[in-house]
């Protein structure tokens, strides 16, 4: 169960307010179809008091302090670690499993074998940072590749669609509607597609011609307020596969 202390701590909560908030933690499934004046009603108090709850608490307004408690309370609720758990608790190792020598050797075939054609790679949010890094790597190692995010004009995909000879996206939910999007273009366009995306059914996941999923300990924490393992697995796995290569390589 959450602390409600550690959350309440510095904020000068009155004993009303604290009630109020002990009633979202402990709904918090049910708060998000009930609304402001739903919740009045239920703590025996008025709509201006959860505002001014929300307001207390930090928050914009009463949906902002929900989607914010919302990834905290459920990680509390699910936690496979103890209270003293670190992210050192995790073994990497057992992340890699579903890196079969099938995936590897199609990743490798359609991106790191592929010297004449453009790989594009798209992502949005936090996982354009790690896009950006996958991008130059694949330069370094002598591929071509082009690098676009949700800022980015369309004309850049569709401009460039014949040179193409595969897609790789990183979304952490695999429902990110822009990814998406792109993603469904270029399976249209019969390019071979790659995600990187939780290990959870998903849209993105769904369409790809190769899928790597990636464990991720807060699936519903989409505002990536928690620490997290998903973007340095993706490192992981990416880097996994290019040595996977390498050795091939080597081998030779």
């Amino acid at each position: 169960m959450i602390d409600l202390n550690k959350l309440t701590a510095g904020k000068h909560l009155t004993t009303l307010e604290e009630d109020i908030l002990a009633y979202i933690v402990k709904n918090i499934s049910d708060i998000q179809d009930m609304g402001v004046r739903a919740v009045a009603k239920e703590t025996f108090t008025s709509p201006a008091s959860v505002i001014r709850l929300s307001k207390k608490m930090g928050y914009s307004g009463f949906t902002d302090m929900y989607y914010s408690l919302l990834p905290l309370i459920k990680r509390a609720e699910n936690d496979p670690f103890s209270t003293e758990g670190t992210l050192l608790n995790y073994d990497f190792s057992t992340m890699l499993s579903d890196l079969s020598e099938e995936k590897l050797d199609l990743f490798i075939e359609h991106i790191l074998l592929k010297k004449e054609t453009y790989t594009f790679i798209y992502a949005t949010g936090f996982s354009k940072i790690i896009a950006e890094y996958i991008y130059k790597k694949l330069l370094v190692l002598g591929r071509k590749a082009i690098l676009s995010s949700g800022s980015d004009s369309l004309g850049i995909f569709e401009n460039n669609l014949e040179d193409i000879g595969a897609m790789l996206v990183i979304s952490k939910s695999g429902e990110t509607e822009q990814v998406y999007s792109k993603l469904k273009k270029a399976s249209e366009a019969d390019i071979f597609t790659v995600s990187f995306t939780q290990n959870s059914d998903n849209r993105i996941a769904n369409l790809s011609d190769l899928t790597i999923p990636i464990y991720d300990t807060n699936k519903l924490d989409d505002r990536n307020m928690l620490p997290n393992v998903f973007f340095p697995c993706v490192l992981l796995s990416f880097e996994y596969i290019v040595e996977h290569y390498l050795n091939h390589l080597i081998q030779e």
